[in-house]
């Protein structure tokens, strides 16, 4: 499994957008500053996070982003799964590819399957909030 630059930012995004929750919109020439992403990579990932409920977005004079939500209700497992459409270590494992024929004698299947489940459990056991607090302990 590799997290593409896509998945990587679009949780720095989402890390900047909860560390300065003011309830006010964050515009986003702010955020790409911060995070040194530029504004059109930024424009793609925040439409996808728009779509998904998961940023409000106002356009505009004082437009930008927010959360919807508060953080601890973010799961970063189901934010990579938006923006990288699978976390699987091997294609076999992935949702919408069919079985595969060597499946049943397959030796290596179970070792692949664990892994999955390590992965995906514990990117589902991690909010946005954790990772805040983890940040604030270390400044602390």
């Amino acid at each position: 499994m590799l997290i593409s630059s896509r998945g990587r930012y679009a949780l720095r995004v989402m890390i900047d957008l909860a560390e300065h929750n003011t309830g006010e919109y964050t515009p986003l020439k702010e955020i790409s500053a911060r995070q040194n992403i530029s504004r059109k990579y930024l424009e793609n990932i925040m439409t996808v996070l728009s779509k998904a409920d998961y940023v409000e977005g106002v356009h505009g004079k004082g437009g930008g982003y927010r959360l919807n939500r508060a953080p601890e209700e973010y799961i970063i497992g189901d934010l990579l799964r938006l923006t990288e459409g699978t976390l699987a270590p091997v294609a076999c494992l992935e949702c919408e590819n069919e079985p595969c024929v060597r499946a049943g004698e397959c030796r290596t299947l179970p070792i692949w399957d664990r892994l999955n489940t390590m992965i995906n459990g514990y990117l589902d056991s991690v909010s946005l909030g954790d990772i805040i607090r983890e940040g604030d302990q270390d400044k602390a």
